[in-house]
């Protein structure tokens, strides 16, 4: 049985008692310096750090040993040790023993630990205890004759209320308590603030030195950590603020005591520079009481401290079991709570195989030495239970470790690939196996092991702390933040793509005169950088200003956005104003461009796209300043330059009428036709006019954004003679375009006046002269022919919609009909003719194939040309070729739609629209877009004939004539009316002199 004796005595023994920031353990180290030799044990391996390396600059490397559950330092001639409290000596000969933090002693999970140094550990001539006011009565209690020192706060604490965490201060902690929280939290300080360090208990001493010196160094302004800071270590905290106040003390989660906030907040001021504290996130604010107790360091005193005993027995295992559930006999001591080690031994205690080979004293003591094997990994009991068995297994058959086995674990843990919770994972584990490499006896070369497991943690937490930092830390901002606090003059420089650097950190993108930073550039600091950008930027805008004044017009654009560009980067966008030809000029520029170097560029961009539009649009320029017309002239080119160079010739029918001559041939100076359709010039229909003209129209009516301008306008300004309509753009831009809205396509003006040039002479031939037209029928219909198809780059279903809106009507007649009576008005035979029309009609729609696939047409689907076909015997034969066993039924042909213009007087020729083509005119206004002829086949894009090929019900007959139902399609019957009862007519009037000369003629 080992026995320890208590030391119920404080004689030798001085408490040093105070809040935080009390200069306690500097006072520590002042006093062991000045003895011979000393141990001091502290609450973590972080400050036992911290304090190894205060001691190290005092006396030296070769005089100071550094002991912790993971690492040990230990010169041969060292007087000093610097420990961890779990690793400080059960008895020393030092001069001088001191325990920080006591107030530990009362933790459920480690406080055991603590309360058995303070009662068991003396030193030969001194004995400090450093820690909380709040340890005094129960020192005194269970110390009798302990000396008491308390110890002021060098500095005030303030509170500082509820601030969310974008507008904490900077030197501030945040304080939470889980590994997701935190990181959360600093992620979004890297974001808004330009990065945190982390302090977590889970990082190896290595990397939270880093990070804490990431924050101590200034590269960032804010500390993202766990309670780990509360014991003791010394940073440079302005502000502490409460992300979470709720915390798992190793048993359940509870709200953190006013004493344990109280050391946390502490933290906050360092010597004589006062601190303040306060809640951020999700905490509500502080009460006033919790807020004045806190300011003060008024918190309710220990009254137990946890204990375990320590006189184990370890005869057997229910015998060590016992012990370690002794109650302590001395008033203001409780029993702790098991801990890692005991719950360990009561799981291996249940396997059978440890109760076999457990059966002597030394085997039970072995046990118990494997059991203090520290759950760096957090895994679950069971699982930590097996570890230590498999170890215990080992020592006690082999005498040590099976180092192939702990080889292979060490092996699994030397990869620093992957991302912050892995590495965090595979520290945890090389921790496990660098605390079995310091145990004593545990392996055969202890040395080699230190050093490898050492090594690999080191490489591990650089890895980590360098994830830590690409995740959490900004480093562009961090550099120019410690510029900053240096008052250093920044130094900022631009590259030839615009790119703005500000000691050499890329801070932001010039483009134009204007200067954007970077994402996530906020607060002070930002604005301080943004400070020292523009200085730069002011310099570089003065010398951009007078390379643009310098520039040619090759370097100027106007986009199709309304934006004129400089060298490809937005200097200027256009708006409306009075005039449509004269867009207002906005410039698009920084308050660093001011003075005269903003007038001289204003002025160049002014003056470019003053000359861009006179140029472009130069026919319509020249019109508007067009002196030389008078009258109806002027007026009417008025209306062209306000309708942006198009209009519907029926909406000035009258005015042009009105026009003489000699005006017309004025305004035809200015590159103006007059089309049978369309007044219109045609140089504005090119492409670079067109789309400048639909700009200079959305502009003036808010445009930009009606549908189709971003998509129709290059659609219709590539040189294309017409295209696919959608009903869901806005129309305008077809008009503006030079495209007029004629069915399920637009097409371009010049071309319908083609077609209509096409059509004219066809509607001019007079039946019985030679030869006769293609296309052209009895002198009052005409048919449609492939010319026609290829100019439109249309379908003949496209073809009968372009008609209809046009303001035709279609008179349908079989094909024979037609055949019969082309051949009567053809000089040639019948059937020549009709040979002739097959071969012409087929080569022609080869033709059509050909032109239609050529560029700036759609292609033409493949149908039938209406006109004369083939008769029934040739189809039958055709399709009878290559040897078919029967003659095939054939198919009916298809009827031949005949066109005449709509209106009283069928013998009007085109190019002079009457009725039918107004009322097509107020149809397209309304969005109808169809004709009379169309509305009388009840509804637009029908056909006006049936699937059978029979007329419909749309397309009645001419008078005279009544098809029978049901019987074949008969010849058609031209019968001369009955002759008209005629008027007298005057012999002497001209009427009379002209029928009598058209008789002469006759005969």
């Amino acid at each position: 049985m080992n026995f320890h004796p208590m030391i119920l005595s404080g004689r030798g023994v001085t408490a040093v008692l105070g809040p935080t920031n009390t200069g306690k353990t500097h006072y520590a180290i002042e006093r062991m310096v000045a003895h011979g030799s000393g141990v001091i044990g502290l609450p973590l391996r972080l400050l036992a750090r911290e304090v190894y390396t205060r001691v190290v600059e005092k006396v030296g490397t070769n005089a100071v040993a550094l002991v912790t559950g993971e690492e040990k330092i230990s010169p041969p001639n060292a007087r000093f040790s610097v420990c961890t409290v779990e690793a400080m000596p059960r008895e020393t000969n030092a001069a001088f023993v001191a325990i920080d933090e006591v107030q530990l002693a009362a933790d459920l999970e480690r406080g055991h630990i603590f309360t058995d140094r303070i009662l068991h550990l003396r030193g030969r001539e001194e004995t400090l205890l450093l820690g909380a006011g709040t340890m005094r009565p129960i020192l005194e209690r269970i110390l009798p004759g302990i000396t008491i020192v308390e110890r002021p706060r060098m500095s005030q604490l303030f509170y500082a209320g509820q601030k969310k965490i974008t507008r904490l201060p900077q030197r501030s902690a945040i304080v939470a308590f889980s590994a997701d929280e935190v990181y959360a939290i600093a992620e979004l300080i890297r974001r808004q603030r330009g990065g945190a360090a982390v302090v977590l208990g889970a990082l190896s001493p290595r990397t939270r030195n880093a990070q804490v010196g990431l924050y101590q160094e200034g590269d960032v302004e804010y500390l993202v950590a766990t309670d780990a800071i509360g014991m003791g270590l010394n940073l440079d905290v302005d502000h502490v603020a409460f992300a979470q106040d709720r915390k798992f003390d190793g048993f359940q989660f509870r709200h953190l005591t006013p004493g344990e906030m109280g050391q946390i907040a502490g933290r906050a001021g360092r010597h004589l520079r006062d601190g303040t504290f306060g809640v951020t996130g999700q905490v509500p604010p502080l009460d006033d009481e919790l807020v004045e107790r806190i300011e003060s360091h008024e918190f309710q005193e220990v009254k137990v401290l946890q204990w375990r005993s320590k006189a184990l027995d370890f005869s057997s295992l229910r015998d060590l079991r016992e012990s370690l559930e002794v109650a302590p006999t001395v008033p203001g001591l409780t029993r702790a709570l098991p801990a890692t080690d005991s719950r360990a031994l009561e799981h291996l205690c249940r396997y059978p195989e440890i109760l076999d080979i457990s059966t002597t004293p030394a085997r039970v003591e072995k046990l118990w030495e494997a059991c203090a094997l520290p759950d760096y990994r957090r895994i679950a009991p069971a699982q930590h239970a097996d570890l230590i068995s498999t170890l215990f297994f080992d020592l006690v058959r082999r005498g040590t470790v099976n180092e192939e086995f702990m080889a292979e674990q060490v092996k699994r843990a030397d990869r620093t690939d992957g991302e912050i919770d892995t590495l965090s994972a595979r520290i945890a584990q090389i921790r496990t196996w660098t605390y079995v490499s310091n145990r004593p006896g545990w392996l055969t070369d202890p040395t080699h092991w230190q050093e490898k497991t050492r090594e690999i943690e080191d490489r591990l937490s650089d890895a980590l702390h360098e994830r830590l930092t690409k995740r959490f830390v900004d480093r562009r901002t961090s550099v120019l933040m410690r510029r900053l606090r240096e008052n250093a003059m920044l130094e900022a420089e631009i590259s030839v793509n615009g790119d703005v650097f500000v000691e050499g950190h890329h801070v932001g993108q010039l483009a134009g005169f204007r200067f954007t930073p970077v994402s996530g550039a906020e607060g002070p600091d930002a604005r301080a950088v943004q400070a020292a950008a523009q200085k730069a930027l002011a310099l570089e805008f003065e010398a951009r200003a007078a390379r643009l004044f310098a520039s040619g017009n090759s370097d100027l654009a106007i986009g199709s956005d309304g934006f004129v560009r400089w060298l490809g980067d937005p200097v200027a966008r256009l708006a409306a104003s009075d005039h449509v030809m004269r867009p207002r000029v906005i410039l698009l520029s920084d308050e660093q461009l001011t003075g005269n170097a903003r007038d001289h560029v204003l002025a160049r961009i002014e003056r470019f796209v003053n000359h861009h539009i006179a140029t472009v649009l130069k026919p319509l320029d020249d019109l508007s300043r067009a002196e030389d017309l008078q009258g109806l002239a002027k007026g009417l080119a008025f209306q062209l330059v306000e309708n942006l160079g198009v209009m519907f010739r029926r909406d000035v029918a009258d005015d042009v009428k009105s026009l003489d001559q000699d005006a017309r041939a004025s305004m035809r100076r200015y590159g103006i036709r007059f089309g049978a359709y369309h007044i219109f010039m045609p140089a504005l229909l090119k492409p670079a006019p067109a789309e400048l003209i639909t700009l200079l129209w959305a502009l003036k009516n808010d445009g930009l954004d009606k549908p189709g301008y971003g998509e129709l306008i290059p659609a219709l300004a590539a040189g294309r003679t017409s295209v696919v309509a959608d009903p869901g753009f806005e129309r305008t831009f077809y008009k503006l375009a030079g495209f007029r809205f004629l069915g399920k396509r637009a097409v371009r003006v010049d071309i319908l006046e083609r077609l209509a040039d096409l059509i004219r002479p066809l509607l001019q031939w007079k039946p019985g002269t030679s030869p006769r037209p293609e296309g052209a029928y009895d002198g009052r219909r005409f048919m449609t022919t492939t010319s026609m198809l290829s100019i439109l780059g249309a379908t003949p279903d496209d073809m009968e919609e372009i008609l209809k809106g046009l303001g035709y009507r279609a008179d349908t007649v079989t094909a024979e009909e037609a055949a019969s009576f082309l051949a009567a008005q053809d000089p040639a035979p019948a059937s020549e003719a009709t040979a002739e029309a097959q071969a012409e009609t087929a080569e022609k729609t080869e033709d059509a194939a050909d032109e239609s696939a050529s560029p700036g047409n759609e292609p033409v689907t493949e149908a039938p040309v209406e006109g004369p076909v083939a008769e029934p015997e040739a189809a039958a034969a055709e399709a009878n070729e290559g040897g078919a066993a029967a003659a095939a039924e054939p198919e009916a042909p298809k009827p031949v739609l005949l066109w005449r213009p709509a209106g009283r007087n069928e013998n009007q020729r085109a190019g002079r629209p009457q009725q039918g083509e107004r009322r097509h005119g107020r149809d397209e206004q309304r969005g109808e877009g169809r004709g009379q002829g169309e509305r009388e086949a009840k509804g637009p894009g029908r056909s006006n004939r049936r699937p059978d090929g029979k007329p419909g019900r749309g397309n009645r007959p001419e008078r005279g004539e009544r098809p029978d139902r049901g019987k074949a399609p008969q010849p058609a019957r031209f019968e001369a009316k009955p002759p008209r009862k005629e008027k007298p007519v005057d012999p002497d009037s001209p009427f009379a002199k002209l029928a009598a000369l058209k008789e002469q003629m006759k005969k």
